[in-house]
């Protein structure tokens, strides 16, 4: 019997990202001839494969041994993650795995683009050590700058982009299904050019999960999302975590705080305790 090849090993990739968005990979690879791409592809969480679910980008030759491809922010990208592979030559495509990465350009950045489009890409390892690119692509879009425990409930600070506020701009919270008594509050919003503040008194809210988006243009205006996006962290869940706040309801008692969730958007958790 003819002992199996060993497995190839890993191919890596170094990611560069620029102030833009826009992200260039570094393939380690050795002795490849040919034509050669950087695929993405996003992971399926919808019924039907679509055909914008694949994205190539050639690999070019950057020095001895390395192959480059570059993702600018003008090329789309829609949201959900992307795992990463290099086809070489006519080989099948390979699982590439993350190098050294340097994301710290995209903190903080400034976005702009075409209808106010805020286009995030953050590469990072998955948990079976390969690269994958987390993409978002909202428009329009609320990013969260502060969240401050405040008089008994949340101040929340942040900045819109992709659309004016309006007389009538107000938050929305909107219980998960599963709430106990659940339903909507609203509110209201302190609103500048583009910054936006309010507060959410922890007492109004009721046991379960809350999703918190805004009002910009009031309500015959568009839903818009709260996130975090605008920096170089793919997962906010566990590097940013805020305390819970202990409250006495008619419901008995319950912990009280902000999240962020797998997506980092904002969500507040009402969540009982023992008495």
């Amino acid at each position: 019997m003819t002992p199996s090849a060993p497995p190839a090993a890993p191919l890596r990739a170094d990611c560069i990202g620029d102030s833009a968005g826009g992200l260039t990979f570094d393939v380690a690879a050795r002795g490849t001839t040919g034509a050669a791409l950087l695929v993405l592809r996003r992971r399926a969480d919808h019924a039907v494969a679509a055909a914008d679910d694949t994205v190539s980008l050639p690999l070019a030759p950057a020095a001895e041994g390395r192959l480059r491809a570059a993702l600018p922010s003008s090329v789309a990208l829609p949201e959900g993650r992307w795992d990463a592979y290099a086809l070489l030559a006519d080989g099948e495509p390979r699982r590439l795995v993350p190098g050294v990465t340097d994301l710290s350009p995209l903190a903080d950045r400034t976005p702009g683009g075409p209808q106010g489009h805020v286009a995030v890409r953050i590469p990072y390892a998955t948990r079976q050590g390969n690269l994958t690119v987390r993409s978002w692509l909202r428009a329009p879009h609320a990013e969260v700058a502060e969240l401050r425990p405040e008089g008994g409930g949340l101040a929340v600070r942040g900045r819109v982009y992709g659309i004016p506020f309006a007389p009538g701009a107000y938050a929305e919270l909107r219980a998960r299904p599963g709430a106990f008594a659940g339903g909507v509050r609203r509110p209201d919003v302190v609103a500048g050019r583009t910054e936006f503040a309010f507060t959410v008194p922890y007492d109004t809210l009721t046991p379960g999960v809350w999703d918190v988006w805004l009002r910009p243009a009031g309500e015959s205006g568009p839903l818009v999302r709260l996130a975090r996006l605008l920096d170089d962290v793919a997962d906010k869940q566990p590097v940013l975590p805020y305390p819970r706040v202990r409250l006495e309801t008619p419901y008995g008692p319950v912990a009280v705080g902000p999240r962020y969730t797998g997506d980092n958007d904002l969500a507040l958790t009402v969540a009982p305790l023992e008495p």
